[in-house]
Formats: C-alpha cells, structure tokens, sequence
C-alpha cells in the first residue's frame, strides 16, 4: 500500500513541533486536561513571552485547539491520541 504524501507531510510537521522541550513540557502537562497560559507558565517555569511564543507553533500545527473563556484562553490538545506519543517516548527515554 502507496504511502500518503500528505499524510507523511503532516507526521513530519507534527515531529518537528515537538521537537523543542518546552514543547514537549507542554504537551506533558495538558494531558492533565486544558491549562491557561498562566498555569502552564507556572507549571513549566519559564516566561509568558516564551510560553505564548510555543502554544504558537503548537496551535500552526495543529496540535492544540483554544477555548476562550472572559479574557482567559484555554488549551488542550486536539487529538487525544497525541498521548500514545508522548507516552512511547517517555517508555523510552525517561526510564531510570
């Protein structure tokens, strides 16, 4: 069976988003449930600027959807099975 070119394009857009640790630090912690920016700047420690900068690329590809609540915007991931990802990798790479 032929392997999709667009479908090979979108696994590949896909790696190279979560190619970045604070990335994958979000990811991580939205498999809590959906997070604002400010919890998701506590939780990872880093600075709004940077934390907005990578929901960013995350959101481009389609990987988190937003949900606007008052003046809070809310994230989660779109496709749950992103999850099954991240937790292969940590299988492999976060084992002591």
């Amino acid at each position: 069976m032929p392997v999709k070119t667009e479908k090979i394009a979108q696994a590949s857009r896909c790696l190279k988003a979560l190619a970045h640790p604070t990335r994958l630090s979000i990811l991580c912690l939205l498999k809590e449930g959906e997070h604002n920016v400010q919890q998701i700047e506590t939780a990872i420690g880093t600075t709004q600027s940077n934390i907005s900068t990578h929901l960013g690329v995350l959101r481009d590809k389609e990987i988190l959807i937003t949900r606007k609540e008052a003046n809070q915007v809310f994230y989660r991931v779109r496709d749950p099975r992103m999850f099954e990802l991240l937790v292969i990798l940590q299988e492999i790479y976060c084992k002591d």
